[in-house]
């Protein structure tokens, strides 16, 4: 079983990750923005095999809630991101589908 301290430090890893995903979305670097995402839901997962632990109190607590709003900050930034380029992505699957059923429909030229 977790400590309180062992939570938070699993909090804090997590908030890093969060931010060096942002980076790696900033770059368009989405190879190491799946990576780390993979790691951020590894410590999300260990979080979950928990038992339920007491609920934090005072400070501990404070830190929870920063570490948890600086990780939704960091998915909103992320999302802003990622979205254009999801967008594009969509397209670009439509049209390639698009194409696939003019060939069937009228064969290839």
């Amino acid at each position: 079983m977790m400590t309180s301290q062992d939570i938070l430090s699993v909090y804090a890893a997590m908030a890093e990750l969060t931010e060096q995903m942002v980076q790696a979305a900033a770059s368009s670097d989405w190879d190491r923005l799946v990576l780390l995402e993979q790691r951020c839901a590894a410590h999300v997962q260990a979080l979950r095999e928990q038992e339920p632990a007491q609920p934090m109190q005072g400070a501990e607590r404070e830190r929870k809630i920063s570490l948890i709003h600086q990780m939704l900050n960091a998915d909103r930034q992320i999302r802003d991101l990622t979205m254009p380029w999801m967008a594009q992505l969509s397209k670009l699957i439509s049209s390639t589908g698009t194409e696939r059923r003019v060939v069937n429909a009228y064969g290839s030229v």
